[in-house]
């Protein structure tokens, strides 16, 4: 007599096939939607990456060659078109063997061309190829080789009196040099404006971190009347934009300065502004990290007669290292890369021109040369994405831990 077989009967419950069961685990696993996930991401990186990318490759470039084509093209070969530079004066030339020659070279001392095609007007720079022989209208044949060597001669002597030209079209190798950041950092004043960043950035990146993290832990962990409005007015604060605040505060900084006496503009002025404008959103974050802190160990701490002050450093600031760490790659990068603070609250003057205000000068000095605005440009970055890389570890451990509990 068999045993009868017991069947599940929850509909939640279903049966593999023997398909399903030898199916690879992995296999079973996938689902499309990662797999569209990871291609945004991937997208989304590479839409940050490619112009950094592009500023470096374009920073190393020829200048001949950037001007005349794109960085994604930096391995190709460039042409040049529309090279008509002029032939010597008649004087130049020399009898050799009852032939008069004019010898020289259209190229000069750029070793990095080759010319393809050459004519002797604008319209048949294309029609002879490199080593061809022609006939020029002021007389005489002309024979012009790749490497830029012409050789003119004429039975006769020659006689123009308007030097005639040589259009040729040539092609340039792919060429990577270190001069540009070579003249930008040996231009006038670089070196000062990168330390004037240096002396706004740190100082103010500190100053608004220490009395951001004291005033997150107050918010977070201290009961006082109005602990509530305060927080309320920290998030209004967030949406109020810093060019409607800057003339407000920079006519209270000027009425306070002339109070005491003092100068209008300098580095502390500055650091004042940069950690008033930051301080919305570093409180917001550093307080939002705080609070989801253990409540157990603040009750631990306050039972052993700890004070608000000896928490606050022996506890809750080894803790919140992590979002501190967010908060000053925030601060410094926003500082770094500011220009319309440091020209108000410290001038224009050369000894306290910050890095962007330098690279706006070059701007105006080499507005053609983009060889050497991009190379400006990826040195104002280089000192930021130090520091970010540096302390990347901690970035996202930072602006997530307290978003959920």
């Amino acid at each position: 007599m068999s045993t009868p077989t017991m069947v599940d009967t929850d509909p939640d419950v279903r049966l593999s096939s023997p398909d399903e069961v030898l199916r690879p685990a992995r296999t079973r696993r996938f689902r499309p939607g990662r797999l569209v996930t990871h291609l945004i991401l991937f997208f989304m990186v590479a839409l940050w990456t490619l112009p950094t990318l592009g500023l470096l490759i374009s920073s190393v470039r020829d200048p001949d060659q950037l001007a005349i084509s794109g960085w994604w093209t930096s391995l190709a070969t460039s042409t040049i078109s529309d090279q008509s530079p002029r032939l010597p004066a008649a004087d130049a030339a020399v009898l050799e063997n009852g032939i008069y020659v004019i010898r020289g070279n259209l190229l000069g001392d750029d070793d990095n061309r080759t010319i393809a095609t050459f004519g002797g007007t604008a319209t048949t720079s294309g029609a002879n190829p490199a080593g061809a022989t022609i006939e020029l209208r002021a007389g005489g044949m002309i024979t012009v080789e790749a490497n830029g060597d012409y050789v003119w001669t004429s039975p006769t002597p020659f006689e123009y009196t308007t030097a005639p030209r040589i259009s040729y079209v040539a092609s340039m190798a792919p060429r990577f040099t270190t001069e540009n950041y070579s003249t930008v950092l040996s231009a006038n004043g670089i070196d000062r404006a990168f330390i004037n960043s240096a002396t706004v950035a740190i100082p103010a990146t500190i100053i608004s971190v220490m009395v951001a993290a004291f005033a997150a832990y107050a918010l977070a962990w201290m009961k006082f009347p109005g602990r509530t409005i305060f927080v309320i007015a920290v998030v209004a604060l967030l949406v109020v934009p810093l060019q409607m605040a800057l003339i407000p505060v920079l006519r209270l900084h000027n009425e306070i300065a002339s109070i005491f006496g003092v100068p209008g503009k300098g580095y502390f002025a500055v650091w004042l502004a940069h950690t008033g404008f930051g301080l919305p959103l570093a409180v917001y974050l550093l307080r939002n990290y705080m609070v989801g802190l253990p409540r157990e160990i603040m009750e631990s701490a306050r039972m052993d007669g700890a004070s608000h002050f000896q928490t606050f450093t022996t506890m809750v600031l080894p803790l919140s290292v992590p979002a501190l760490a967010s908060i000053a790659i925030f601060q410094f990068l926003w500082i770094w890369n500011d220009l319309l603070v440091a020209l108000v609250f410290l001038g224009s003057q050369d000894e306290y021109v910050v890095l962007t205000g330098k690279l706006v000068d070059l701007l105006g000095t080499y507005g053609e040369d983009w060889n050497l605005l991009t190379a400006g440009a990826f040195i104002s970055i280089l000192v930021p994405l130090i520091v970010f890389f540096s302390l990347q570890r901690y970035f996202v451990r930072g602006l997530l831990a307290g978003s959920v509990k």
